[in-house]
């Protein structure tokens, strides 16, 4: 945390703005490790898959018809669709519909999702841009995803205490930058497009509280607001210069000074911190993993036998238990696929009678089932002490125990299926897609998903990076 004293010492500095511009004007793939690459593809493989089970979620067609009936210049692609809108508007409803089944990347140590704003608004980016490459979308994808996990993980207070959503909060900056990247601007025209993001920058806490369809559409927002900056930038309207340290800058505007500068700044260019972003086996909220990981371990052990199961003890830290265990009553027995997703009640008894928690469990036939809301309405959240000391800013660890009327049986996880420590393979991810095009609603050809996967491994030799979308037509 920085201290009154230490932050106006800082003002002497370099505000971030302007050394992550530096950074982002001057990205090339050929000086970077293989690892990176890749890591910034299976975002936009994973972001783009969830997208595509995401275009029949609630709201999203909505979206889609707003927005066209709304029309405009046809110069990006609204993903799934035949329709072409402002590349403004095709990142937001792009940007939702990644979003939309809670079924994307997380950084579990900062706490937000990062690709759902950034690959939105990277690929509108590549369409409006003539001569922008398959490197180009690349880069510019590895700038968004590095700018919103800096910021998240040298944010020292966490969602529930500030009452912000880091995901669209920080997305705003990072689909800026990514935008800026791919349509290579200078340093200047970035810092510029930086500061006009922060004049648009939003995203709170309490749509997931009220389990509103707005929680889909926050990262959206920040897409949207990518697309906007860097196109005024381009035309020269000057923004906040100073727009994360400065007096009145994001980290003292929003976040009151709780941020580690050193943590922001430290090994930029040289050690990547997005590489540990985390990838879902489950739709639904990622407080809920670790508990869902340990349902299944005792699953096991119970033989499946879930007859004799008398009450369900869940611990986990503070955030987690503000997030998906209270209310407890409409934890216990959601109405809404939103309350479900935020629901560690819901999504371990899911997990005990099914054996997993998948789409069709995160819907409206899936809210009903009588042997899933009876083991909810047994199920006790509480605060764990030792979690929460350790564990206070990040992704919950935890502790489930099963009381049954022959003894207790109780398991602890700390990284849950999908962390950098626990990761799924490659087969996984390809079987996460098959399920999101599955609820998709649509006819997809068989090979979808050999040619999607085709293209993201080539995306750094497609002489346009816009192609990509020629390897998701239904």
């Amino acid at each position: 945390m920085v201290s009154e004293e230490t932050a106006k010492a800082g003002r002497a500095l370099v505000d971030y703005s302007e050394v992550f511009s530096e950074f982002a004007s001057e990205l090339r793939l050929n000086a970077l490790p293989p690892e990176v690459i890749e890591a910034a593809k299976t975002n936009i493989f994973d972001t783009m898959a969830c997208a595509t089970g995401g275009i029949s979620a609630v709201g999203v067609r909505d979206m889609v018809d707003l927005v066209a009936d709304w029309a405009g210049k046809p110069e990006a692609s609204i993903w799934c669709t035949d329709l072409r809108v402002p590349a403004p508007m095709a990142a937001w409803v792009n940007g939702m519909m990644s979003h939309a089944r809670d079924f994307d990347d997380t950084h579990d140590a900062a706490v937000l999702h990062a690709g759902v704003s950034v690959v939105p608004a990277a690929i509108a980016a590549a369409e409006v841009t003539p001569g922008a490459t398959g490197e180009d979308l690349i880069a510019g994808v590895i700038v968004g995803l590095e700018l919103i996990s800096r910021l998240g993980v040298a944010t020292r207070v966490g969602i529930i205490e500030s009452g912000y959503m880091y995901t669209s909060l920080f997305g705003h900056f990072a689909a800026t930058a990514a935008a800026a990247r791919v349509m290579r601007l200078d340093a200047a025209q970035i810092r510029n497009a930086l500061g006009i993001a922060y004049s648009q920058a939003a995203g709170n806490h309490q749509v997931t509280r009220d389990a509103a369809v707005t929680k889909r559409i926050q990262p959206g927002f920040a897409a949207k607001t990518g697309l906007i900056s860097v196109a005024m930038s381009k035309i020269g309207i000057r923004g906040a210069q100073d727009t994360f340290e400065g007096i009145d800058g994001l980290f003292r505007t929003y976040l009151h000074n709780r941020y580690d500068p050193e943590r922001l700044r430290d090994g930029l260019g040289s050690r990547f911190d997005f590489v540990e972003l985390s990838y879902k086996p489950y739709p639904c909220c990622r407080f809920n993993h670790t508990g869902i990981d340990a349902a299944l371990s005792l699953r096991a052990q119970l033989g499946g036998d879930l007859s004799k199961v008398r009450a369900i003890r869940v611990g986990v830290n503070n955030q987690a238990h503000e997030a998906v265990c209270t209310p407890l009553d409409m934890r216990r027995a959601p109405t809404t696929i939103v309350q479900a997703q935020f629901s560690i009640p819901y999504t371990v008894a899911t997990a005990l009678v099914t054996g997993g928690v998948s789409l069709n469990d995160l819907s409206d036939e899936g809210l009903t089932r009588p042997e899933v809301l009876a083991l909810a309405a047994r199920t006790e959240c509480m605060v764990n002490a030792d979690i929460e000391k350790d564990w206070g800013r990040t992704v919950t660890p935890a502790h489930l125990e099963i009381e049954t009327e022959t003894g207790t049986h109780s398991c602890r996880v700390d990284y849950p299926k999908g962390h950098m420590r626990n990761p799924m393979s490659r087969a996984d991810f390809e079987a996460k897609m098959l399920g999101c095009l599955a609820a998709s609603g649509f006819d997809w050809p068989t090979d979808t998903v050999t040619r999607f996967r085709d293209a993201v491994d080539t995306l750094e030799h497609l002489p346009k990076g816009a192609n990509i979308l020629d390897s998701l037509q239904v």
